[in-house]
């Protein structure tokens, strides 16, 4: 089960741990049983309550855990079986967080009992105290067994490979590792969970640089000696998701970002909706070094359709106000052609770049149209009303029947791939899929810009507002759980009450594009659980769905 943000990030003094050890016949869950339970309740260091019962096996129980544990088949023969067990352990157990020592193996053979016997598992989130000291002072002991650990540390319970004994010292145990933990600035569930993924990382210094993070949505930036931005990024809990830097494996990429990072700035945020806009902005305000996605916007091209007599596709860097046509901005100048590239697969539109004022004057059609993937009006080969009609198609294309540019390009894929030229079939896709999906974000941006004026209620509380798909104010709930009333944050470094709009009409300005694609997306993900209080214009789609062309439909037909 998926724990909120607030249950992780419980302070641990208030939570509530059981401490598990387990005797059992063998090292094996699926041939060998258990023999003997031991567990510890514990929250804040106090001592909540014990559970010790041996089990009987119903097997005999080998003479090596009988010299190793002293549990001999005397001792077992009166005990209850692990059936009649396990109701009264569930219960103790209940909904505490698991710790032991390689909690591991006795969780594996607590599962196993649970299912074999038709009990549900237990959902519980797990702690190992070996994994905690294998990160935290692996330096000072020779090795991290339990009884190792207790000797050296002096613990007032020593293990005797019996499960009650066992498993007070590992509460000792918890307890003195827990007081090393805070060093790295764990100081909640959460941290503590992750601990042994952090503790020996190369930066597990600079872990005290989150001290100070929040654990609700909102961006952060990574700063380096000199103050300028390195990375900016955002999560719906900034504590967590900074941390877990500290604890990926891929050194490649962060690794020289944590080494260069010496402060981590933060800004809180009323909900993911502002947390991603802000993102979007800063990004685009200060070009962080590290930052991939986010930084490509003046490289984003549009696909023109011309306004001249006989129109032909070309990739521009930005659009003019000439009454062209513009599809996009699009994320490269690859996307863009792959775009023209399957428009001109489905409506033969001329592709020559001679000026359209010279009909008639060539010998011949150009290369293009000799193959005949195209017209030539320069050559007289169509009139110009029936060229209209070509362009008249790409419009309705672009607009509302993209079907007409979609439905060709999928029955050539699929005919291509019931050939067996996957490769060609491919090619298609990948146009087919370039097309559609720009299609997808021009609908994205048209939606958000009609739609003038929204107002939101947000999942969680709060509210939003945007006009013509930009977010201008944004508020949250009051402390007593009313909503606030609305106001700007941050003013002066978000500036969200002095946003530039973007026009009703005509092409979208590629900086305006991330924001506007972010809140498109963010609607869609949330639209179940955002009620929209007010708009403007109209913020539906009598649209047909647009496919997706995912690798998995090119398949032969069986």
């Amino acid at each position: 089960m998926q724990r909120s943000f607030d249950e992780l990030g419980t302070p641990l003094h208030e939570v509530t741990f059981c401490v598990l050890d387990l005797e059992t016949t063998g090292g094996s869950p699926r041939n060998d049983t258990i023999t003997e339970v031991g567990a510890v309740k514990v929250r804040g260091g106090e001592c909540l309550g014990t559970f010790q019962t041996l089990v009987n096996p119903g097997v005999p129980i080998p003479p090596m855990i009988t010299v190793l544990a002293g549990i001999t088949e005397a001792m077992v023969l009166p005990a209850p079986r692990i059936e009649e067990v396990l109701p009264a352990l569930a219960e103790f157990v209940g909904g505490s967080v698991l710790v032991g020592h390689n909690v591991r193996f006795d969780w594996s053979f607590l599962d196993a009992s649970l299912v074999a016997h038709d009990w549900p598992r237990l959902g519980l989130r797990r702690v190992d105290t070996a994994g905690l000291a294998r990160r935290l002072v692996r330096d000072e002991v020779p090795d991290c067994q339990l009884g190792t650990l207790a000797r050296h540390f002096r613990l007032s319970h020593q293990p005797s490979h019996r499960a009650l004994e066992d498993a007070l010292a590992t509460v000792d145990l918890l307890h003195l590792l827990l007081e090393r933990a805070a060093a790295f600035g764990v100081t909640a569930l959460d941290d503590l969970l992750v601990l042994p993924r952090l503790a020996r990382h190369p930066q597990a210094a600079k872990l005290r640089l989150t001290d100070r993070l929040s654990r609700g949505p909102g961006v952060y930036i990574f700063r380096d000696g000199q103050g300028r931005a390195l990375y900016v990024g955002m999560a719906t809990d900034l504590r967590s998701r900074v941390r877990s830097y500290f604890g990926s494996d891929d050194r490649r990429k962060i690794g020289p970002m944590l080494r260069e990072a010496q402060a981590i700035d933060h800004l809180p945020c009323s909900s993911s909706l502002e947390a991603g806009v802000v993102e979007a902005r800063l990004i685009h305000e200060l070009a962080p070094r590290y930052n991939r996605r986010g930084k490509t916007w003046r490289t984003y091209r549009y696909v023109k359709l011309t306004r001249k007599r006989f129109p032909r596709l070309a990739v521009v860097q930005a659009p003019r106000a000439d009454g062209a046509h513009y599809l996009g901005p699009v994320s490269s100048t690859q996307t863009a052609r792959l775009v023209v590239e399957a428009i001109e697969s489905v409506v033969p539109l001329r592709r020559c770049p001679a000026s359209p004022a010279r009909v008639g004057t060539r010998d011949g059609p150009c290369a293009p149209a000799q193959l005949g993937v195209a017209t030539c009006p320069c050559s007289g080969q169509i009139d110009e009303s029936d060229y209209g009609a070509l362009v008249d198609r790409v419009k309705t294309g672009w607009g509302d029947r993209p079907q007409d540019l979609l439905e060709p390009l999928a029955v050539r894929m699929q005919t291509l791939a019931e050939a067996e030229r996957f490769e060609d079939a491919t090619s298609v896709r990948e146009r087919a899929r370039a097309l559609a999906g720009a299609l997808r974000r021009q609908r994205r941006f048209d939606a958000l810009r009609h739609a003038g004026r929204m107002l939101l209620d947000l999942p969680g509380g709060g509210g939003a507002e945007l006009a013509r798909g930009r977010l201008v104010r944004v508020w949250g709930m009051s402390p007593e759980g009313r909503p606030g009333e609305p106001v700007v944050p941050h003013t002066g470094q978000l500036r969200l009450d002095l946003v530039e709009l973007p026009p009703e009409e005509g092409p979208l300005p590629r900086g305006l594009a991330d924001e506007l694609n972010y809140v498109g997306t963010w609607l869609d993900r949330y639209a179940a659980r955002v009620n929209l209080v007010h708009v403007d214009g109209a913020f539906t789609s009598p649209l047909p769905a647009l496919p997706t062309f995912a690798p998995e439909n090119v398949r032969p037909r069986s």
